[in-house]
């Protein structure tokens, strides 16, 4: 038997490990190509950029799809997008830049720095204003417009007759009127115009080749424009199925709310050049810049259930799992810093209701497996319990696993709306008999539900249980005659069931 030395058989070994390592990135990889393509197509979003950042390097950079449907324009890693709302969070380095230079503290009132306030106004700080509690008037009319016909002067003079619409750090509620607000600050105490200061200590500092400011009038290089589902009809929207032009406009002085266009790549190393001490030299500055705000009775205040806290310039996903921080913008682009973990994430798209948000989550569980929403993941703490009981004992017999619970645990309560999400979760993971048994405990948990009785009839309708899902519409309707969608599902249901019998005979 020919003998193989050990320093061989480890250089053998550390060879197969790094294969083994490049086919797992190449799979995961492969795999979230397949995921987001199949989500751009439910979507119907044109185009979409990824970049994701591990140990300091980007690790995927991937763009699919059309930047201009009308002239079917291939979307690259050099289109342009518009990041909205995103803007704000370089708004929130640049004030921590000028609070390391000494030349503000967040705690300042905005009336130390800036004159001619209202008095309602003065003693707003600017950590207020940068995490949208400070209870400010909004510069936004009614239609959504820019005040004063993109004035500035004209703008601030209506917006500064209003009334406040809360004390200071009463509640969470978003607004524009401070981020304009900023932008004077920032241009009075840097010494050069707000959008200058981003470009020189932000933009050039991080490599951003491609980012600059501008808005659907400018003429941007590479630009991926902009698309939406709905369409004005009258004084109302609709949904349409295909995807028409949007078109965007931020005033100069407004664009920090909004109005910087980028690439994820670009993104990518903004994130990089962050967390790698170049945008900001203290670590505690960027813990600062990243700590969620709290009101007045010390709870946090955010967008929804995911981006659920706000902190400077940057909204905050607060859990226990997998924290992060997640800068959004205009329903279309998105990013994610996971605090505990080594992995960012940034996804870009062209569709004004394409929500990347709610997908990047599902990106991170292929570089971290128990993010996956089929392993657990997002669920409350005491769904994990009854998914993990579930898991082992069987989804037919959840009924029983739950009362086992609640004789162990007598604090062990599940909502109806948990329960319900969890249902239409496990549908979207086309697990459709966990989903119905789900269902099935809802209603037997909450019999006087009609929303219960209603999803469980979809439920059935999916699983093409037709006499279970007409008595479970027609149980839904007894308990709240108003529900439209069970009537029309009843005479839909009765009719195929009526077709079916004449077929038949």
């Amino acid at each position: 038997m020919k003998l193989i030395s050990f320093a061989t058989i480890f250089l053998l070994l550390l060879g197969s490990i790094n294969i083994s390592t490049q086919a797992q990135q190449i799979t995961a990889s492969d795999s979230i190509d397949v995921f987001l393509k199949n989500k751009m197509q439910q979507r119907r979003i044109p185009a979409l950029q990824i970049a994701v950042i591990r140990g300091g390097k980007i690790v995927k950079d991937t763009t699919f799809g059309k930047a201009n449907l009308e002239y079917n324009i291939n979307a690259t890693n050099e289109t342009v997008f518009s990041i909205n709302s995103i803007t704000k969070a370089f708004v929130g380095i640049a004030i921590m830049q000028l609070a390391e230079e000494g030349k503000l503290k967040i705690t300042d009132p905005l009336s130390l720095h800036l004159d001619s306030l209202p008095d309602a106004w003065r003693k707003i700080t600017i950590q207020q204003v940068l995490s949208h509690i400070s209870g400010l008037p909004d510069i936004m009319d009614a239609d959504e417009q820019v005040m004063g016909h993109n004035d500035e002067q004209e703008a601030m003079q209506k917006v500064k007759a209003l009334p406040i619409e809360f004390q200071p750090g009463e509640k969470f509620s978003y607004n524009q009127t401070g981020y304009v607000l900023l932008g004077q600050l920032i241009t009075k105490l840097s010494g050069m115009h707000f959008t200058k200061f981003i470009e020189e200590r932000q933009f050039e500092v991080s490599g951003m080749k491609l980012t600059r400011f501008g808005d659907s009038y400018d003429v941007i290089p590479n630009y991926a424009g902009a698309y939406t589902l709905t369409k004005q009809m009258g004084s109302r929207f609709i949904r349409n199925k295909t995807p028409g032009h949007a078109y965007m406009q931020f005033p100069v002085f407004f664009r920090t709310a909004a109005g910087i266009q980028s690439t994820a790549t670009d993104l990518a190393n903004w994130i990089i050049a962050l967390k790698g001490g170049k945008l900001l030299k203290k670590p505690a500055s960027v813990d600062t810049l990243w700590t969620p705000a709290r009101l007045n009775n010390g709870k946090i205040g955010g967008f929804n259930f995911l981006t659920n806290g706000y902190a400077l310039g940057w909204p905050t996903v607060t859990r226990e799992e997998h924290p992060a921080v997640g800068p959004v913008g205009g329903g279309r682009s998105a990013l994610f810093v996971y605090l505990k973990d080594d992995l960012s994430i940034v996804l870009l798209t062209n569709l004004m209701q394409g929500n990347p948000d709610q997908l990047i989550d599902e990106v991170a569980g292929y570089y971290i497996p128990d993010m996956h929403e089929a392993n657990g993941f997002g669920l409350p703490a005491n769904l994990k319990k009854l998914r993990a009981e579930l898991l082992k004992q069987g989804f037919d017999k959840s009924l029983a696993v739950v009362k086992k619970l609640k004789k162990k645990d007598s604090n062990f309560q599940l909502s109806e709306a948990e329960l319900n999400g969890w249902g239409y979760q496990l549908i979207s993971q086309k697990n459709l008999p966990a989903a119905l048994s789900i269902f099935k405990l809802n209603v037997a948990l909450y019999p006087g539900s009609a929303n219960a009785f209603d999803s469980l009839a979809e439920a059935d309708e999916i699983t093409d249980h037709q006499a279970e899902a007409l008595l479970n519409y027609k149980k839904s309707l007894a308990l709240n005659p108003k529900n439209k969608n069970a009537a029309e599902r009843i005479l839909v249901i009765e009719k195929s069931i009526l077709k079916k019998t004449a077929d038949r005979s």
